[in-house]
């Protein structure tokens, strides 16, 4: 079992070389995809995953973290307004659990307004509902991932 963590602290000391980071936003329906590069300074929207059974996904997932040479996930972690844990908030850390012996260490980042801040980019840019829908969760995901990424490079300085 490798580390699943919500210290960003802990997570940075897993990987002293640093390497490539993946960024998932975990719904119900999806999983959003995102990637850094391996100095850690910048996340792009990746693709979106539909959901089905859990042993198809994970097995899809290893495959791409295996041919991107990812070294860490990052996972949304949905939490309330006052920073308690959500009704979502299992879910996502369950599947950490779950995605943990893919050989990576796990971060849980809190994903608040992730989703409201991309659909807000989204509709200024005239984005149209379908669009949306298409863009949205990994997006999400790349918000995660640089929030994320940003915290941790502002723990080495």
């Amino acid at each position: 079992m490798t580390l699943v963590t919500t210290d960003r602290a802990v997570f940075r000391a897993a990987l002293p070389q640093g390497g490539r980071l993946i960024g998932m936003d975990v719904g119900t329906k999806t999983i959003g995809l995102a990637l850094c590069d391996a100095e850690w300074s910048i996340a792009s929207p990746a693709y979106t995953v539909t959901r089905g059974k859990f042993s198809k996904d994970k097995i899809g997932l290893a495959a791409f973290i295996t041919q991107q040479h990812v070294k860490g996930i990052v996972i949304g972690l949905p939490l309330n307004l006052d920073g308690t844990n959500s009704p979502r908030s299992q879910s996502s850390r369950a599947f950490a659990h779950n995605v943990a012996d893919l050989g990576c260490p796990v971060l849980l980042w809190d994903e608040r307004w992730s989703t409201q801040a991309v659909t807000r980019t989204l509709l200024e840019a005239d984005a149209s509902r379908a669009r949306r829908d298409e863009l949205v969760d990994k997006l999400a995901a790349s918000y995660i991932l640089q929030g994320a990424i940003d915290g941790l490079v502002a723990g080495m300085e």
